[in-house]
């Protein structure tokens, strides 16, 4: 073997490999900017909150929600719904529907659903008993249709 030929030779191996790292380059590109056209790039970023809530029922009439830990949720985000009626409906306003009078001075969680936020539904004032219905919580995104429930129980009398 030619030892001088071997140093001396002009052909190398960095044409293929610029030709590879190029492909590749490509099809990542191609992949990250069809991902982000097609829409899937918002629905990755963007999932329900996690988060515990407990239920205190007294009478099938009174209902005491607590979120007892987990993530900070928006009240505007959140809605409380009985039965399959919508029972609270978060934001500005804090609206607890008129048959789910508040108790108290309970007027709705605040603006930012915490650790250790209470919310109290009572009855009486037209729902009446509510017992063995489904109470839920469910969050809503603020940018998509995306919706979630968080918190599930059955209403005990």
């Amino acid at each position: 073997m030619n030892f001088k030929q071997l140093l001396t030779e002009d052909r190398a191996v960095s044409p293929v490999i610029g030709v590879i790292l190029m492909v590749a380059i490509t099809v990542i590109l191609a992949a990250v900017i069809g991902t982000f056209v097609l829409g899937l790039g918002d629905q990755v970023s963007e999932s329900a909150p996690q988060a515990q809530f407990g239920f205190d029922f007294t009478n099938g009439t009174y209902a005491t929600i607590v979120h007892d830990g987990g993530d900070s949720i928006p009240d505007d985000t959140l809605t409380v719904s009985v039965g399959g009626t919508t029972a609270y409906e978060g934001g500005a306003t804090d609206e607890i529907k008129s048959s789910f009078d508040q108790t108290g001075a309970n007027d709705g969680w605040g603006s930012e659903v915490t650790a250790g936020s209470t919310l109290k539904l009572d009855t009486d004032g037209g729902a009446g008993d509510q017992a063995g219905n489904d109470v839920r919580v469910i969050w809503a995104s603020s940018n998509s249709d995306k919706t979630a429930t968080i918190g599930q129980a059955t209403w005990q009398g």
